[in-house]
């Protein structure tokens, strides 16, 4: 009797050290971060041994103008996340399915398929659990796994620089500056292109809502193209490691889409 009360107690100590554990581990962990929605990047780094999984359930950019319908669909594009140190982070994008659907005078083009693989990391530049203003280095590259023209068609990259700032009263702000280097359109070299997204958030409890100013200039030697759109985003946690968020993209020049609308989900393991 009491070998098996020696035996029992032992037992419950340790299932109540682990729940401990756990509950502490919990308490430890960063404030729930993700990349989505919106095109200003974050800065804040995953926590060691931590994987976060953002999925665009679906995506819809629609253009029209000189007599030209563009439609593109984006189906399942997610992220992945891991943690790896307190200061970095690995990262992968697929984009499993997209749609080109194009109608004009002479007629309707339609092709689908596979995406391109983007892999990259993102390290702190500043304490990633300090408090203010928090940057970071997020870089990347991109391979040409993308079938029937769905992708650049050759290996590109860029490198971003994510500031993150807390200004009180619910408000934050953050600044992407991004720089990339592209395939030329005509396939025979590489180009760079530049762009910036600045955005405010703003903290409701679990709802958090955003707007956005992007623009980028591609200096593709066979013509340049300026983008730029006003965009308008919100994010719900559903649960502590749960978040669905939807947005509106409206273009502000020609070469933007006129408008793109979105839903996604963001949960961490």
């Amino acid at each position: 009797m009491i070998g098996r009360s020696l035996i029992s107690n032992m037992a419950l100590s340790l299932a109540l050290a682990g729940a401990a554990h756990q509950a502490a581990r919990a308490q430890d962990l960063r404030d729930f971060c993700a990349d989505r929605p919106g095109k200003a990047t974050p800065a804040c780094i995953l926590d060691v041994g931590r994987l976060q999984l953002e999925t665009g359930l679906a995506d819809a950019a629609l253009q029209r103008g000189g007599g030209q319908r563009d439609d593109v669909y984006t189906i399942g594009q997610t992220e992945i996340r891991y943690g790896i140190a307190s200061h970095t982070e690995l990262e992968a994008v697929v984009t499993p399915w997209s749609i080109e659907r194009s109608r004009d005078a002479g007629g309707r083009t339609r092709r689908s398929g596979f995406g391109d693989l983007a892999l990259g990391f993102r390290t702190a530049l500043s304490d990633p659990d300090g408090k203010g203003t928090l940057v970071s280095l997020q870089a990347f590259a991109t391979a040409p796994t993308g079938t029937h023209h769905q992708g650049a068609g050759d290996w590109e990259g860029g490198v971003r620089l994510p500031v993150s700032a807390d200004l009180g009263g619910g408000f934050s702000l953050g600044v992407t500056p991004e720089a990339d280097l592209r395939r030329d359109g005509d396939a025979h070299g590489r180009h760079l292109a530049f762009s910036t997204a600045v955005s405010v958030g703003h903290a409701l409890g679990p709802l958090s809502v955003g707007a956005e100013l992007w623009a980028e200039g591609d200096e593709d030697p066979g013509g340049h193209v300026n983008s730029a759109s006003f965009d308008l985003s919100a994010a719900w946690m559903a649960a502590k490691d749960l978040q669905l968020d939807a947005g509106l993209n409206a273009g502000l020049t020609h070469d933007t889409p006129d408008l793109e609308l979105y839903v996604g989900v963001a949960r961490r393991f």
